[in-house]
């Protein structure tokens, strides 16, 4: 018969996903067939799964660590924040609406069957289903018609286990602090908790874990120490992105304007990974570094406002000044479309700016449509004749003059994007390019950077391996199965 178990939070950033995929890969290398859950997600770092639809990236991550296709009953409810249009609601993969925060909170009871059901489908095929909560598990001003945490603990009769982040500071008070808080029974809920991101001496907070047992009557289910390798696993939003230069690095340096509304993000972790290679987040307020290679724009939520914004930085004058020096830029979907001459929103999907001039790098012109494009797809790259398979998660139709010089090569025959008469600027919609190793052995030849043996996908297996193993260290998986019901 099939068991769930919710790991839920104190707070947002406290390593639940990480946790939840960590467990996911030690159940299943236990035999079990697992899948995640999380009723709903607020994140722009979305992927397409294979029936069309989208899920938030770290549940797509976690069905990969359960060994597992993506599917979007995975993630039920996707909020994808959108500028001044609020939040875009996508329901079991599909585009439902726009809502502002106050307004989300209407939508919540008729958005309720959508996710009992997806639940109900995952713990009919699964022995064990885990769900990951949203935010933090004492977010009382949420409660009502919560679906995230909870509500739906409350809901399906799912055990909670309540997760802390020490590196943070206050860890303590942040799980003492939650008992104390919450309703008598939605704490009823929680059978346990796990001290997350320890360094140093553990025995140094043997104390601490007996004082938060003792204080909330909740079994001490781990003390677990930071897990390091997690920089190489796909991050679900975007606080931790950072501009320092890695000083140790030697190599090309490719420099990412760090966009408000940046999504998607983890199309540059393949490049990162490169030891030849240092991506550097350019903060607000911060210039592009003179001695980069290549600008990459990335993509985007509301691609007309991190336009305005990347203009009031003053990054579109030092792309141009980059040029000049004879550098190369790269437009990622909404980095694409910033390229071109215009950019036209007639049906107000990002607001209510109707059109903005681009940067005027491609000859081509886009319009934001009310259809979006979710699909995967694979083909070749036309310059460097190199395999790569990726996704489209886009609203809007690019074309022009420079689309004449395409990019990329669907192998239904179709082509994507676009490059400028000198060969400097291009972009395309495609999303993942680079995990493939071929491709992004020839884009970092194209600009003189060191080509190592990286295999990026199975660097991907390798650490969730090792996170499993680390879960299966510090972590009593065996008590959590019995608090599974």
């Amino acid at each position: 018969m099939s068991r769930t178990l919710m790991i839920q939070g104190t707070g947002s950033d406290v390593g639940k996903s990480l946790v939840v995929a960590g467990l996911a890969r030690a159940f299943v290398n236990r035999g079990l067939k697992v899948a995640p859950f999380k009723p709903q997600n607020m994140s722009n770092n979305a992927a397409v799964t294979a029936d069309g639809g989208e899920i938030g990236r770290a549940q797509a991550l976690q069905a990969r660590a359960a060994r597992l296709a993506p599917c979007v009953d995975i993630n039920p409810v996707l909020l994808k924040p959108q500028g001044g249009n609020g939040s875009q609601v996508v329901v079991r993969g599909v585009v439902a609406g726009q809502a502002k925060a106050r307004d989300y909170q209407h939508w919540k009871p008729r958005l309720k069957p959508a996710v009992m059901e997806s639940f109900a489908r995952l713990r009919a095929a699964s022995d064990l289903v885990i769900v990951e909560g949203a935010g933090s598990a004492a977010e009382i001003n949420l409660r009502a018609n919560d679906i995230a945490n909870m509500g739906f603990a409350r809901e399906a009769d799912a055990p909670v286990v309540l997760v802390g982040d020490i590196d943070r500071g206050g860890v303590i008070a942040q799980l003492v602090g939650c008992k104390a808080v919450l309703d008598e029974d939605d704490a009823a809920m929680i059978e346990g908790f796990i001290v997350n991101k320890f360094r140093g001496d553990a025995s140094l907070f043997d104390e601490g874990m007996r004082f938060v047992a003792e204080r909330t009557g909740w079994r001490a289910l781990g003390l677990v120490p930071y897990f390091e390798a997690a920089s190489r696993l796909p991050a679900e939003d975007a606080f931790g992105l950072r501009a320092q230069r890695d000083t140790r690095r030697q190599g090309a340096v490719v420099a990412v304007p760090l966009l408000p509304h940046i999504a998607n993000f983890d199309d540059l972790d393949p490049l990162k990974a490169e030891p030849g290679v240092d991506v550097v987040f350019v903060q607000p307020g911060e210039p592009l570094p003179a001695d980069a290679q290549l600008v990459i724009l990335p993509g985007s939520k509301a691609t007309i406002a991190d336009l305005a914004s990347l203009r009031a930085n003053g990054w579109d004058i030092d792309i141009l000044a980059h040029l000049r020096r004879g550098g190369r830029v790269f437009g990622i979907c909404g980095g694409y479309q910033m390229l071109g001459r215009m950019i036209r929103d007639p049906h107000g999907m990002e607001g209510d700016v109707a059109e903005a001039p681009g940067l005027g790098l491609l000859d081509i012109e886009t319009t934001l449509t009310d259809r979006k494009t979710l699909t995967r797809v694979s083909g070749r790259a036309l310059q460097s004749d190199a395999p790569f398979s990726g996704y489209e998660m886009h609203v809007g139709e690019t074309s022009g003059a420079d689309c004449a010089r395409p990019v990329l090569r669907f192998d239904d025959g179709r082509a994507d994007g676009a490059v400028s008469r000198d060969g400097r600027v291009s972009g395309a919609y495609v999303h993942g390019l680079f995990t493939d190793d071929t491709l992004r052995a020839a884009f970092l030849r194209e600009f003189g950077a060191e080509i190592s043996a990286l295999r990026f996908e199975e660097s991907i297996e390798a650490t969730l391996d090792a996170l499993a193993a680390h879960c299966e260290k510090h972590i009593d998986l065996d008590a959590l199965w019995e608090i599974a019901r």
